[in-house]
């Protein structure tokens, strides 16, 4: 071999040598990094909390009883047919009221609405309720209702679409941006979506009122859900009766918030079992699914003996009715459980002859806050109490002076309380359910009392 190639040869194997020691020691040295510790880093993300200045307390109120097709001009026109009574308060909560118009072609069949600015960085407690009577040819009866705040989704329990009835939905925006409403109505065929109840526009500050008929027509059992979008809504159902020319009662009947598994209904006025019609009828629906609802009938100071309870299938999507007219004529709490989220009311009539009126007794929410009540004007009115698994301690205090009353009301009972018209304050160490019911000749109305909103907790605001 020549000098050369013996010199190229040396040269060719020392950079193999070479490279295959650089590369030994590559990865010999990645090994020992991934075997050794590394140095660690965490970031704590910004956390800022922040409490939501409180806004105005805004309650919608049901306003007037409507007419309809009283005008010769116009068959599906609307007019005022009784004003609204109202009461409200605490005096100190200042609260203004508005007009919510568009519920017929002139001012009489406006409703109010009350809005109170906060108070010392807090939400002020306003409550308000209002009454009306009516004896005209085509409308007879005696109606009160509470004003509630607006909600993005309710449901309507109540009313019919049969020969007869005259019932309306009436839908209130006391908000300052129009409302897109959607309307579904459940029934005998299940769940439709009317192209009535489509899309319907709510201005702010104006009412929109549809009749339940040009929803569903012949609907013996509706239950119509509405949902909003834009702005909340109140909406409330005004549902009243003929028999045979006669006119059979009168009533506005409030929402409920939201299907639960458990609904209370205090007050129910059993005061007549019918001459071979239903005089007290409970009307259930799951919406969701397929349930069995256990329907209880408690005599309110316990003025008798409890019912066995009974239970009912429920077929998803359809609502069903039970009779409750072989009850014994006096006040009763009736409490349903299901096994699925349920809507429910409870209609109770005075009689089926001439100046007979009717109530829809709603469901009432669980109040564990102190909170301020109205009692509208009216015969026979009293606040019905309802308890849960705790003997509860419950006080009224009237907000404008004058001495409190405190009701004892065993754990599972119910009991009632004569109040006067007013405002009150409801206090309780233990949760409650309340609602007003009034009762007197030709006359029978309730609606339930809800808990003040609850203040707005903190938020935590991550960048």
């Amino acid at each position: 071999m020549s000098e050369n190639r013996m010199a190229r040869f040396a040269a060719t194997s020392a950079r193999v040598v070479a490279g295959t020691a650089v590369a030994t020691a590559a990865v010999v040295g990645t090994v020992v990094g991934i075997a050794a510790p590394w140095p660690s880093y965490t970031a704590t993300p910004v956390r800022v909390e922040s409490t939501p200045a409180p806004g105005d307390t805004v309650l919608a109120c049901d306003g007037p009883l409507l007419a309809l097709g009283r005008s010769a001009d116009s068959a599906g026109g609307l007019s005022a047919a009784a004003a609204q009574q109202l009461v409200s308060g605490p005096a100190d909560a200042d609260a203004q009221a508005e007009q919510l118009s568009g519920a017929t072609a002139d001012a009489d069949g406006d409703a109010q609405a009350l809005r109170a600015a906060p108070q010392d960085r807090s939400e002020t407690p306003l409550a308000a309720a209002g009454s009306a009577t009516v004896a005209s040819d085509d409308l007879v009866g005696f109606s009160a209702s509470a004003c509630r705040p607006p909600e993005a989704e309710s449901w309507l329990v109540g009313g019919a679409s049969t020969t007869g009835a005259n019932d309306l939905v009436v839908l209130a925006n006391p908000g300052d941006v129009p409302a897109t409403v959607q309307l579904s109505v459940y029934g005998a065929q299940g769940v439709s979506t009317p192209p009535g109840g489509q899309n319907l526009v709510v201005p702010a500050r104006e009412r929109k009122v549809v009749p339940l008929a040009g929803l569903l027509l012949g609907e013996e059992s509706p239950v119509v859900r509405v949902v909003s979008s834009g702005a909340p809504v109140h909406a409330s159902l005004q549902a009243s009766l003929t028999r045979l020319l006669l006119p059979g009662g009168i009533d506005q009947v409030a929402p409920l918030a939201q299907a639960d598994t458990r609904l209370v209904m205090p007050g129910v006025q059993v005061l007549t079992t019918g001459e071979g019609q239903a005089g007290t009828i409970v009307r259930l629906l799951s919406p969701g699914s397929d349930a069995t609802a256990t329907v209880r009938v408690i005599p309110v100071d316990a003025a008798g003996a409890e019912a066995a309870p009974t239970d009912v299938p429920l077929t998803a999507g359809l609502p069903t009715s039970l009779d409750l007219s072989g009850l014994a004529a006096s006040a009763y709490t009736v409490e349903v459980s299901a096994t699925a989220p349920i809507v429910g009311a409870t209609w109770s009539t005075t009689g089926f002859g001439e100046g007979a009126d009717f109530a829809w007794y709603v469901p009432a929410p669980r109040i564990t806050e102190p909170t301020v009540v109205a009692v509208a004007p009216g015969v026979g009115s009293s606040i019905v109490l309802a308890t849960e698994d705790a003997d509860a301690s419950v006080t009224l205090t009237p907000v404008d002076g004058g001495e409190a009353i405190t009701t004892a009301v065993p754990a599972g009972g119910t009991a009632a309380v004569a109040v006067a018209s007013g405002i009150y304050r409801l206090e309780s160490a233990e949760p409650v359910r309340a609602a007003v019911s009034y009762t007197g000749t030709g006359a029978l109305a309730a609606y339930p009392l809800w808990p003040a909103d609850a203040a707005a907790g903190a938020l935590t605001i991550l960048p």
